[in-house]
């Protein structure tokens, strides 16, 4: 749950197969201030989640920037956050990530990063707006009563590179991903989760 539009539309149509879901928001503070991560609850609330989670990411980001190529920034991150989740989701018992990408929204989301991304982890992965544009899910967004909660300037992206790979090769993300200390970021970051309970 991003504070964006595309996963809260995401998940009310998942909702809409009454499937239940719980949310989670990985913070980029303090490279952004909490506005991000007050939207993502005030929508996990709209979407009726049963709960949040909101993990710490901000020292992740940080240290992929330090230590991984800056062109595959966006590729090792969602793989990092992937991976927390899937944790997340053997821990509570949940089936399934559903996630808000769409293709060639951004120049990362390429069907070859996406790929790679969704290898990190063994999880199935639910991604109901793949092959949506962004004015369908912005219409979608009115439509469903999530827009007014999701608009405003997103900061996901500060950290990010202008350039980003577009075709990454597996190779070198593993080998890029090996700079970091995974195991022991991802133990962080739930040792600092926050939950809140919705409904």
């Amino acid at each position: 749950m991003s504070g964006g539009f595309d996963s809260p539309v995401a998940g009310i149509l998942m909702r809409r197969k009454n499937v239940e879901i719980s949310a989670i928001h990985f913070s980029g503070k303090p490279f952004i201030n909490e506005a991000t991560e007050q939207k993502a609850k005030v929508l996990a609330k709209l979407i009726r989640c049963d709960r949040i989670a909101i993990f710490p990411f901000g020292k992740i980001q940080a240290e992929v920037v330090k230590k991984c190529r800056h062109k595959l920034y966006y590729i090792i991150t969602k793989r990092m956050m992937f991976r927390i989740a899937e944790a997340f989701a053997k821990e509570n018992g949940y089936d399934f990530l559903v996630t808000g990408d769409n293709l060639g929204q951004v120049g990362s989301q390429t069907l070859k990063n996406m790929a790679l991304i969704n290898s990190a982890v063994n999880i199935n992965i639910l991604q109901p707006l793949l092959t949506f544009d962004k004015q369908e899910i912005i219409n979608l967004a009115k439509e469903l009563g999530t827009y007014d909660a999701s608009v405003g300037p997103e900061m996901c992206c500060a950290l990010g590179p202008k350039h980003p790979s577009t075709a990454a090769k597996s190779d070198l993300v593993v080998s890029e991903e090996a700079r970091l200390d995974t195991d022991n970021l991802i133990k962080e970051a739930f040792q600092n989760i926050e939950t809140e309970e919705i409904r």
